[in-house]
Formats: structure tokens, C-alpha cells, sequence
């Protein structure tokens, strides 16, 4: 399946409305948000600073989906059929708030929080912008070097989750090499 081509000016929109979905669902879903548990706080302390554990907040969703983007209409008239359904995620990060169609495992808060670094790292329009232009040049959701990087942090940390690193090291090493 090919992945459209879009126009910088359309790059640009997509981008744009990415990042104001992202902000409208982070407003969303923070009334209903808490703080991390201890025990999950516990469970990222070695890879994760302490100011983005204590300031995130998370939500399980009860009887909710969330809803794809009203966007997509535009999108999938331009010929897109690969979008994400986010009805099928396990959860979304919106800058730091997480909402989960289940319970956290600490793999999924893990892959979640790197997310979180890396909004903090580039802040809502650049992560927006590299999100969308990851998706069109890496022919859909699983070629966007940002989850690339997420899925790949997560397998390290299940794989060995004794052995601490520094994910805020890891993503800002990805942004210096312009692999985002």
C-alpha cells in the first residue's frame, strides 16, 4: 500500500492539525488524569526524571474509546487508508497526559513515557510535525521514527528492566543525529 504524497503546504496542515488534536485531547482528558502510583513511579525512576513522573498524569479509560481525529476525513479524501485507528491503541500520549483503553503494565506506561520525553524534548508542534512527516516517508504507523525509537526503548527496558539508562539521553542522542 503506497502512502500519498503530499505537498509541503499539506505537510504543513496535517501538522498542524495534529498538533491541535494533540492539545484539544491533552484538555480533554486532564480533568480526569491523576498522578502516578508509587509503585509505578517506582518502576520508571531509573530511566525516566523525576520531574516527568511527579508532573504526568494518566487515565484509564472506562466505557470510552478515543475517537480518531475529525482530520482523517481530509486525509483519507486524499487517498490515505493506513491511518491508525486509535480505537485500537492501547493508549495515546497527549504531551503528558496518557489515556489507556486498559490497565498500565509497565511496559506500556514504559513505551508511553517515552513519548512523554519526547514532547518535552520537542515540544507539541515539532513532535506534530515529525510525527506526520515520519508517517508519510515511512509508508505508515509502524515507520514513524518516533515509535521506532519508543518500540525500541520498550523491548530494551522489558528485556532488561534492572538495568537503568537515561531515555531522556536516548532521545535526545535521536534528535542530534536527525533520526526523528
Amino acid at each position: 500500500m503506497t502512502t500519498p504524497q503530499l505537498s509541503p503546504e499539506q505537510i504543513d496542515q496535517a501538522s498542524r492539525a495534529v498538533a491541535a488534536y494533540i492539545r484539544s485531547q491533552r484538555e480533554r482528558f486532564l480533568s480526569v488524569s491523576a498522578k502516578l502510583s508509587s509503585t509505578q513511579k517506582a518502576a520508571m525512576a531509573a530511566f525516566f526524571r523525576a520531574d516527568l513522573l511527579d508532573t504526568t498524569q494518566i487515565v484509564v479509560l472506562e466505557m470510552e474509546r478515543i475517537g480518531n481525529p475529525g482530520f482523517y476525513a481530509m486525509l483519507e479524501g486524499l487517498g490515505f487508508s493506513n491511518l491508525p485507528d486509535f480505537a485500537h491503541m492501547a493508549a495515546v500520549t497527549f504531551k503528558d497526559v496518557v489515556a489507556s483503553h486498559g490497565p498500565f503494565s509497565d511496559g506500556l506506561l514504559f513505551h508511553e513515557f517515552v513519548h512523554v520525553e519526547q514532547y518535552r524534548q520537542l515540544g507539541v508542534p515539532r513532535f506534530a510535525e515529525r510525527y506526520v512527516r515520519g508517517f508519510l516517508h515511512g509508508g505508515g504507523y509502524h515507520g514513524i521514527p518516533l515509535e521506532i525509537n519508543a518500540y525500541a526503548l520498550g523491548t530494551r527496558f522489558e528485556e532488561h528492566p534492572d538495568s537503568a539508562f537515561s531515555v531522556e539521553a536516548e532521545v535526545a542522542c535521536w534528535i542530534r543525529q536527525e533520526r526523528f
